[in-house]
């Protein structure tokens, strides 16, 4: 009976000096509630939510109130971080045959070593250009993100703050780019490689080349969509987290792997977005006399579309966690009717949090 009452103080003192130790069963209590899988805390991914929200964040940036030199100052910040990505051209068929006829004309009189000069130059100049423009892009992406995070009209300011991100972005984007020119020309040698030997196998060349073709183009177009998929989150995450392009890219692949069918669902959104983008661009231009195909004019007069898509996915990212929300430090007041609910708010869990005291026994 002695040996009873021993064990069950030894018990006591042990159930005690647990439930009180900080660093037990408050970190146990932490890990169990983070656990998406325990206590039913994993987010609700949603596509309609996030894009009624962005509509109604478009209309309190621009429109509540109307301010002209803020709307330019946006309009310049979407024009750099879609800068190369498009915008008008005009094309014309008038007499197109005379007008080569005449530039072979004039290409024949040129001196070789000239012509050789010039061909080097030009091909230097449009690469440079390139480049210019792929880092202004990548540095014009986070400037445009930080406008409509802090609903302001602001160049210089987010220009000096996120140097390191966007020349960190701009570089990867350069290394990106130049591996897809090397996997494109390494997986064009099956086809290329009969058109330049010559060979022909009959009508089985023809059904090879155009199935290696159609091959060639589809991989192509399916690693460029998924390239623009993670860029168009890695430029968040790198605004949220303060990082560097390759911890970014690292976090969106694992994010993209963790959440398949949600991800799918944006980009079929995405793609009826650009469908609809696109044939509001060109109502615009037709009711604009072809204003709208000016660059930079017609980022202005499209700006509602610029913010309501960047903003669309600003908020959808933001539903996977505090470390994708790009509001989870700063608010504005007027944002506050839109971001109330934070984007994963964690439950507790009653048994845990209801831990009963250390029992007590009878003298």
């Amino acid at each position: 009976m002695r040996f009873y009452h021993a064990a069950q103080l030894t018990i006591g003192q042990g159930y005690y000096a647990l439930a009180s130790s900080p660093f037990s069963i408050d970190r146990f209590r932490r890990s169990v509630s983070e656990c998406p899988l325990m206590n039913g805390t994993e987010p609700k991914i949603e596509i309609f939510k996030p894009f009624g929200e962005a509509f109604k964040l478009m209309k309190k940036i621009l429109f509540q109130p109307f301010d002209v030199k803020k709307w330019f100052v946006i309009g310049f910040a979407a024009w750099l971080a879609n800068l190369g990505g498009g915008g008008g051209s005009f094309n014309y068929r008038y007499n197109r045959r005379e007008d080569v006829q005449k530039l072979n004309e004039a290409i024949s009189q040129i001196p070789h070593p000239i012509l050789v000069a010039g061909v080097c130059v030009l091909i230097c100049f449009v690469l440079a250009l390139i480049i210019l423009f792929a880092w202004l892009r990548a540095r014009g992406c986070f400037i445009f993100i930080d406008c409509i995070v802090k609903n302001r009209g602001a160049i210089a300011a987010p220009w000096r703050d996120f140097q390191r991100e966007g020349n960190s972005y701009f570089l990867f984007s350069l290394l990106v780019g130049f591996a897809f020119l090397i996997f494109a020309v390494l997986l064009s040698f099956p086809f290329m490689l009969p058109i330049i030997g010559g060979v022909t196998f009959l009508h089985i060349h023809d059904v090879y080349l155009i199935s290696t073709i159609a091959a060639w183009a589809f991989v192509m177009i399916l690693l460029v969509v998924a390239w623009s998929l993670i860029a168009n989150f890695m430029v968040p995450v790198m605004y949220r987290q303060r990082c560097r392009a390759s911890k970014a890219f690292g976090v969106v692949a694992r994010l993209v792997a963790a959440h398949p069918g949600e991800i799918l669902l944006y980009c079929l959104f995405l793609i009826v977005l650009a469908l609809a983008t696109v044939i509001v661009a060109c109502i615009a231009t037709c009711a604009t006399c072809c204003i709208a195909a000016i660059p930079y004019i017609g980022t202005v007069i499209l700006l509602p579309v610029f913010v309501l898509l960047r903003s669309f996915s600003l908020l959808f990212l933001r539903q996977f966690g505090s470390d994708y929300d790009v509001w989870a430090n700063f608010i504005p007041p007027e944002f506050s009717t839109i971001l109330l609910s934070p984007p994963a708010p964690p439950t507790s869990i009653s048994p845990l949090n209801s831990l009963p005291g250390p029992p007590t026994f009878p003298a």
